[in-house]
């Protein structure tokens, strides 16, 4: 809240759900940071994993398990109307337990580790895994990738571009051309999608849209080198405008997803081997996210898992007019 940038800048409104899936509902709302625009829709994976310790610290759901074991709450988001699973330990009183030590990159510290299941992601927004039918698509000129896995992302090559796969969001900040021309490439592809009827109804925060490069060993935003042979892709991603600092859970998803189909931008820029992986390590700004994706065998995406973490930082009232 008021961090002046969009991974900082996020609401979401929760409440018990009548569903029998579902013991939590919650809608995520993207708040612009730049203008005041209120966004509707999308998901956020990391407000998800934010959601997993407010039920039963509010009372509003009772863990399913018993102390010492691991509880999971069905989360159902109304902005993409899917179940996301979470699972996560709890304490001796029924209540979330915060220390552990699962820690999580461009995230300071260690906490319990929280594990996301979003249940049958393909299709979030556009009733389609890949909402044009095809793995490729030729839009504003350059080969993408457009895929819908929990929220609806575009991946290009960096190499399309002719830019450095690597860039750290600082660099990529002074480039506007390079901002410029993939805000161009995003609006014309969510058109493509059947986000938007023109350019101009296009949302702000959704489809995401990523460049994506292969492995190369590269500097992070802590000043590490990370060896090309750490990661299985390495993926620059562009949120609401800005180049993002780590990567968003649900486009970590695509990536994941998209990293099973053959030819597709992700699946032509993985390392070795990596194409069969269930789980890949996908390289960001911050270093590294694991991020699985789980068909079934008639190529149907069951599943896709992340691991998080949360905690309550604060509680009080915010008041706007």
């Amino acid at each position: 809240m008021g961090g002046g940038i969009s991974s900082l800048s996020k609401i979401c409104v929760v409440a018990p759900s009548d569903r029998r899936d579902a013991d939590i509902e919650f809608t995520f709302v993207q708040v612009g940071v730049k203008d005041d625009r209120i966004d509707y829709s999308g998901n956020c994976g990391n407000m998800s994993s934010a959601i997993r310790p407010f039920p039963i610290d509010t009372g509003l759901v009772r863990p399913s398990n018993t102390a010492g074991l691991n509880t999971t709450v069905s989360l159902y988001n109304t902005n993409t109307q899917k179940i996301i699973e979470a699972t996560f330990p709890i304490t001796n009183d029924g209540s979330e337990t915060v220390e552990g030590d699962f820690a999580i990159d461009g995230v300071s510290g260690t906490a319990a580790k929280i594990q996301l299941d979003f249940v049958a992601p393909g299709s979030s927004k556009t009733g389609k895994l890949l909402p044009t039918g095809n793995t490729i698509d030729i839009i504003d000129g350059l080969q993408v990738t457009c895929i819908d896995a929990g929220n609806p992302c575009i991946f290009v090559n960096a190499d399309e571009l002719d830019v450095d796969g690597t860039l750290l969001p600082n660099e990529t900040d002074k480039r506007i051309d390079l901002l410029e021309r993939l805000e161009s490439l995003r609006v014309k592809a969510a058109v493509a999608i059947g986000m938007a009827n023109t350019t101009d109804a296009v949302p702000p925060s959704i489809p995401k849209i990523c460049f994506v490069s292969k492995p190369a060993s590269h500097k992070i935003l802590s000043g590490e080198t990370i060896s090309a042979d750490k990661v299985d892709v390495v993926v620059r991603a562009i949120s609401t405008g800005q180049p993002h600092r780590a990567l968003p859970i649900t486009t970590g998803s695509c990536v994941s997803a998209a990293a099973r189909l053959e030819g597709s931008v992700v699946h032509n820029c993985l390392s070795a081997g990596s194409c069969v992986k269930q789980e890949l390590v996908i390289g960001h700004p911050s270093r590294t996210l694991v991020v699985g994706a789980f068909y079934d065998d008639e190529g149907k995406l069951r599943k896709s898992t992340v691991y998080g973490t949360a905690r309550r930082l604060m509680e009080g009232r915010v008041f706007w007019k």
